[in-house]
């Protein structure tokens, strides 16, 4: 591809050609990015799509010359006739903002906690403008950033241009993010996982909003994602990476209907489709009525008391539901809705203050760690993030090892042991017992994990959210592999997730959470086919399928719901 340099903005609005970047590291240079070359053309989405490592935020983060010292970039990426690898770094800070913006992936670490968002916003209105020799009042820069808030959608932004990002909620944050992007009218928006921490049905809005950006104002979006229900929805076109090189490209709807590479064919055929595969596919009733039922909610109620005068907050409120032998009860909900909490106190992490929840035979509302303590041992728990439930300092054979340790007294041979068969029966080599936890990459840790959870042979296994970090391939293996364990061992599992198609896999029965309450619950055919409670409806037609055409009947199909 041959580069044309054209300062009048008619060609397109990034270029990037034959870009290599090489990290310097102690043990020699990483290629991140081999050779990459693709463009991106006025109102347009393109999405660069992959797994971890594949090279594609190390892409982006060029788009804005945003890379750390230690990385050797080579080739062009060209923006409005820059190319924003050769330029000064005073020419770099001109384009940032004015010709190229970024939305990184977590709002709260990208706002300053200590400053209004309309600060936050006026603040790079006011960079920009000294850097081009002139100045902004304040007045104009706050009517300026009240815009940007508007154009955005958040509401009374006359008002709440003088809030503190604390006083957002995720997805208005997000929005508050997008805005101070837009600030500077940029011809180019770089998105890295935009919708990644934010709910499903907040996630919708965003992606309408990016779309109503690109579709009223002309906006080109740089789209970086591993979900390809996102792609499925906003992209025009599709650049696939795996190891620093683009290995496919095309429209979106030729991508998903015909892709070419096989390393395509396996990334969407590992996407979890709501409605295929489901565990529950034929099942008319109920499944493991007949068995012990090991966890029985009733009214339950989980409130955390008020502080300074404020009131307390119910964060669990009346639920009630059972959980048998064998059965994989899915909890779904969106944050906030207090489906880890139920989880949590089920585990006897959180104390139930209403109700009743009986837990293999034992009350919770009035727990006693010395009395339930021998019960611990049938209750296994994987947590989202294996790299933060583990010990750096041990190696994974200590991890794995330690609650067979903590609730027996085994032999250093027979730890060994077990280990070695807890770990090849999640499909590790029971060498891997040797290796520290950051020698594993995220679905082998998340494996390791399950190894751990199960070493007991638990009763009960409690799942909290334990795919959400992986990517879509990997994500395809822990979920095939949870199937096989939990049929293998026969245990019963709550499983935690906001992913309604993930659940849909793997769960029996499903209940769904809105504000604490319980508010549907049935087969999981059942609930995700003919949801009954207006909630669920929303939150099933707000995810997005990977198929761009069926994507985009049921956008139109559910457009009242969404609006409402």
């Amino acid at each position: 591809m041959t580069i044309n340099i054209d300062p009048h903005g008619t060609g397109p609005v990034l270029d990037i050609d034959h870009l290599k970047v090489t990290f310097a590291t102690d043990s020699g240079d990483v290629f991140a990015v081999k050779d990459v070359s693709l463009e991106v053309n006025p109102g347009e989405v393109v999405a660069i799509v992959g797994e971890s490592g594949s090279g594609k935020t190390v892409t982006a983060k060029t788009i804005l010359g945003l890379l750390p010292e230690t990385a050797i970039s080579s080739g062009a990426v060209v923006i409005k006739g820059n190319n924003v690898i050769s330029v000064s770094p005073a020419k770099l800070r001109q384009i940032r903002g004015r010709d190229v913006a970024m939305v990184f992936q977590e709002p709260s670490t990208a706002l300053n906690p200590v400053f209004t968002v309309g600060w936050q916003i006026a603040e790079g209105i006011r960079a920009h403008a000294a850097g081009g020799g002139r100045k902004v009042s304040a007045k104009e820069a706050r009517s300026r950033a009240i815009d940007a808030l508007r154009k955005v959608g958040i509401p009374d932004p006359e008002h709440r241009v003088d809030y503190y990002p604390h006083q957002f909620s995720g997805g208005q944050k997000q929005r508050v993010v997008i805005a101070a992007a837009l600030a500077l009218n940029p011809g180019l928006i770089v998105a890295d996982e935009p919708t990644t921490a934010l709910d499903v049905t907040v996630q919708a809005e965003i992606l309408q909003l990016l779309r109503d950006l690109r579709d009223k104002y002309g906006t080109s979006i740089v789209l970086i994602t591993h979900n390809m229900g996102v792609v499925a929805d906003l992209a025009d076109r599709v650049v696939v990476m795996y190891q620093g090189d683009v290995v496919e490209e095309a429209p979106a709807r030729v991508l998903f209907a015909k892709p070419k590479q096989e390393y395509t064919r396996k990334l969407l055929a590992a996407v979890p489709h709501l409605g295929r595969n489901s565990a529950s596919q034929g099942m008319t009733a109920r499944a493991h009525q007949d068995r012990r039922t090991l966890v029985e909610a009733r009214g339950l109620t989980i409130e955390y008391p008020g502080r300074l005068g404020s009131p307390g907050f119910k964060a669990v409120d009346g639920v009630s539901f059972t959980l048998s032998e064998g059965e994989v009860f899915g909890l779904v909900g969106e944050s906030g809705s207090g489906k880890t909490t139920i989880g949590r106190a089920i585990a006897g992490l959180n104390r139930t203050t209403g109700g009743s929840l009986n837990v293999l035979g034992y009350e919770m509302l009035n727990l006693k760690e010395r009395t339930f303590k021998p019960l611990r041992k049938e209750i296994g728990f994987v947590f989202q993030d294996p790299a933060a439930s583990f010990n750096p300092q041990l190696t994974i054979g200590d991890c794995v090892a330690e609650p067979l340790l903590i609730h027996s007294n085994p032999t250093p041979a027979q730890a060994r042991k077990r280990v070695g068969e807890l770990l090849e029966s999640v499909q590790l080599p029971a060498s891997y017992a040797d290796r520290f936890p950051h020698e594993l990459s995220g679905g082998q840790r998340q494996r390791a994990s399950l190894a751990r959870a199960l070493i007991l042979n638990p009763k009960l296994l409690i799942a909290d959210e334990p795919t959400s970090a992986l990517d879509v391939s990997v994500q395809a293996v822990v979920l095939e592999l949870f199937k096989q364990i939990q049929h293998e061992f026969g245990f019963a599992a709550l499983f935690i997730s906001h992913d309604l198609a993930v659940v849909d896999i793997l769960s029996h029965w499903v209940g769904v959470l809105y504000k604490g309450k319980l508010v549907e619950q049935g087969l999981g055919t059942q609930v995700m086919g003919a949801p009954q409670h207006g909630y669920t409806r929303r939150l099933i037609a707000s995810l997005p399928v990977p198929d761009p055409d069926e994507q985009a009947r049921r956008r139109e199909a559910n457009r009242p719901l969404l609006a409402g």
